[in-house]
């Protein structure tokens, strides 16, 4: 059975790695869920490591939310080096959801984003696990996870 794990983090401001594994679960069956919540985002390389390496994840999606400030940035750059640094140590995919405070406009919006992003992305680590051929198909296509997509250049 394959294994799908969630890492997420407790400084978010909404429960995206709830809001992934509602939609995982909505998407079929055929694997387990494992979940590793930590502090924040530089703790998610090794919680994604972790989920691979002692729990057998084929797949992980690692959620988190940077704050607005210039050290949330470079904290959200460190953390997406590391991720990178995991999946090139284990070749498996992490993928990486990230939503930043100031991609909102205000918190009613934020929240729908956060949720819509995971909710997006849960079916991209869907895909990739159990239908490969669709997302080649979507290549090209300037899909965005979260806000509109851009489309592609005609």
């Amino acid at each position: 059975m394959k294994k799908i794990g969630v890492a997420d983090t407790t400084f978010a401001r909404f429960d995206m790695g709830g809001a992934a594994i509602q939609e995982l679960k909505s998407l079929g069956t055929g694997y387990k869920i494992e979940r590793y919540t930590v502090p924040g985002i530089k703790d998610l390389p090794v919680a994604c490591k972790k989920l691979f390496e002692e729990n057998g994840c084929d797949i992980v999606m690692a959620l988190g939310m940077p704050g607005p400030k210039p050290i949330d940035k470079q904290c959200a750059h460190e953390a997406s080096t590391g991720l990178i640094k995991v999946q090139l140590l284990t070749n498996k995919h992490i993928i990486e959801v990230f939503v930043h405070e100031d991609e909102a406009q205000d918190e009613e919006e934020l929240k729908w984003l956060a949720d819509r992003r995971a909710r997006e992305h849960a079916e991209n680590v869907y895909n990739l696990l159990f239908k490969p051929d669709l997302m080649t198909k979507k290549a090209g296509k300037g899909l965005r996870e979260g806000f509109e997509d851009a489309g592609p250049i005609d």
